[in-house]
C-alpha cells in the first residue's frame, strides 16, 4: 500500500515540476519569473518527492525502486501535460515506445517481488 501512496506523491511532485519548469512556454506571464516559479512550486514539489521516496523505500526496502518508479511516473506526467498544454504529440513512434517502456518499468517495480 505504501508503494501506491509513494507513487501518488511522485504524480503530484511531477505535476508541480512540470508547471515550475514549463509554465514559461505556456503563458507569457511566466517567461521572466524564475524566482517566483521556484518560490511557488519548488518547496511543495520537493516535499512530495521526499515522501514519495520515503514511502516506496519503506514498502520495498530498495532505493532503486523509488528511482525507477519516479522516472517512469515523470515520463508519463511529462507526456500528458506537454500534450495537453503545448499540443506536442505523444503519438510519435519514438515517444510511444518510451512511454510503453516507462509503464513497463513502473509495473516491474511494483509487481515483481524479489
Amino acid at each position: 500500500m505504501k508503494i501506491l501512496i509513494g507513487s501518488l506523491f511522485f504524480v503530484v511532485g511531477n505535476v508541480l515540476a512540470w508547471f515550475q519548469f514549463n509554465s514559461q512556454f505556456v503563458w507569457d506571464w511566466w517567461k521572466d519569473r524564475p524566482i517566483l516559479s521556484n518560490l511557488i512550486f519548488a518547496i511543495p514539489m520537493g516535499i512530495c518527492f521526499w515522501y514519495a521516496v520515503k514511502y516506496i523505500v519503506e514498502d520495498t526496502g530498495y532505493l532503486w525502486t523509488s528511482k525507477l518508479i519516479g522516472f517512469g511516473v515523470g515520463n508519463i506526467i511529462f507526456a500528458i501535460f506537454t500534450y495537453i498544454f503545448l499540443k506536442e504529440s505523444i503519438f510519435a513512434p519514438k515517444t510511444m515506445i518510451c512511454l510503453v517502456l516507462s509503464v513497463a518499468i513502473i509495473g516491474i517495480q511494483i509487481f515483481w517481488k524479489n
